[in-house]
């Protein structure tokens, strides 16, 4: 799909546009997030799936709106609307992003211990093990080798399943349903297959927990609802939340910091070089990286008002984070990728009720896996004449291969 620059803004209701997308071949972001803040800052863009929906992109207005008690998330399986689907149904394809008031409190609460900072800094020696393990795969393969396959795909999915207590080797079960789940790239019928062989593939995996319990979070959710602060439809929500957005996130930014610091002259190396600036590069990797390219669909359940624009109930609205990020009044020159960067608020993770509950373990992923690599591959380089290759028609950009040697 092509990207229409708005027109400044009159007197007149701005044109629709057509959803941003990054130029080919790269990871973006596109290039009229400037121009929108400045002029549009609520554009109305059309989305492949033919509706339209609300796309901001100021910091102020994402900040505000993903913690906006107005705006909901609507399931995958229930949005965008149609005039013959029946009414929300709760057996859905719903994930912890949907859920709202007690049910979800109750599932956060539940979570909090685990995916605290203090139980994922005691998990960092087996991630480190499971880097290592995987770099000792990879290296022995051939070169150059696609460390996006070979490695940024398996790890965040390796480490997911580990602490979450889902089998790694069903993954070529799952994958194919979770990724499709996540694309929409189904009609509704073959949506309704999916959801409802992910549900009934969690729903087994709980049943065996509850024979065969094991140190794992969802052993720990199903000791929960045995003493009642938890039932089991929560369960099957945060198992679905981790098959199909709880690591593929997580190789998206990875696979883009990776890129970054290979095509960013001397970016590599200084990291390497300089481990004490590995926080706040991990901070400035989560900024810069523009992966979240209005991926993330909100829908308004009452009236709300922004720049002189009205959202109506029932409007889909599209916090851009990437955009957010890169705004240049918060961010000193934005555009740059600078591991230095001191002040850096960035809304990658989001915040307010549904602020990201698997933060600290996205930093504690790619700080392990930017670690690994540099110890295992102090010289890694994309050769010359080797390219990544990309997805172009997808808002959600990061490299479906990067060649490597080493």
């Amino acid at each position: 799909m092509s990207s229409t620059p708005p027109e400044p803004a009159t007197d007149a209701d701005p044109p629709v546009i057509d959803l941003p997308i990054p130029p080919p071949g790269t990871m973006g972001p596109p290039v009229y997030y400037p121009r929108l803040r400045r002029e549009c800052p609520l554009a109305e863009v059309r989305l492949p799936m033919g509706v339209t929906a609300w796309y901001a992109t100021r910091y102020e207005d994402v900040r505000d709106l993903v913690a906006d008690p107005r705006l909901i998330r609507p399931t995958i399986n229930d949005w965008p609307p149609r005039p013959d689907r029946a009414a929300p149904d709760e057996s859905g394809l719903t994930t912890m992003m949907e859920l709202n008031g007690p049910p979800h409190a109750a599932l956060r609460r539940a979570l909090a211990e685990p995916f605290s900072v203090r139980s994922i800094r005691s998990r960092l020696p087996a991630i480190r093990e499971a880097a290592d393990r995987l770099l000792d795969e990879f290296a022995a393969g051939d070169r150059p080798g696609d460390l996006v396959k070979g490695f940024l795909e398996r790890f965040p999915l390796l480490v997911m399943c580990e602490l979450v207590g889902i089998p790694y080797e069903d993954r070529d079960y799952f994958l194919p349903k979770a990724d499709a789940a996540l694309g929409a790239l189904v009609t509704l019928e073959e949506g309704r297959k999916v959801t409802s062989q992910l549900r009934e593939y969690i729903t087994a995996l709980l049943e065996h927990k509850r024979r065969e319990p094991a140190d794992d979070v969802v052993t720990g959710l199903v000791h929960a609802c045995e003493r009642g602060a938890l039932d089991t439809e929560r369960v099957v929500n945060f198992g679905l939340s981790m098959l199909i957005a709880g690591y593929r996130t997580s190789t998206m930014f990875l696979a883009d910091s990776a890129l970054a610091l290979l095509t960013e002259p001397g970016q590599y190396a200084r990291l390497r070089d300089h481990r004490d600036l590995m926080p706040g590069a991990v901070e400035e990797l989560l900024r810069y990286v523009p992966m979240m390219n209005g991926t993330v669909v909100l829908q308004a359940v009452e009236e709300i008002e922004l720049h002189g624009r009205t959202i109506h109930a029932g409007d889909a609205v599209l916090p851009v984070h990437a955009a957010a990020n890169r705004d240049e009044r918060v961010f000193a020159d934005g555009d740059r990728l600078d591991l230095c960067r001191a002040d850096n608020p960035h809304l990658t993770f989001g915040r307010g009720a549904h602020n990201c509950i698997g933060a600290h373990l996205a930093r504690a992923q790619m700080t392990v896996c930017l670690e690994a690599l540099f110890d295992r591959f102090p010289n890694l380089h994309i050769p010359e004449g080797r390219h990544p290759t990309w997805d172009d028609a997808s808002p959600a950009k990061a490299p479906l291969t990067l060649p490597v040697s080493w």
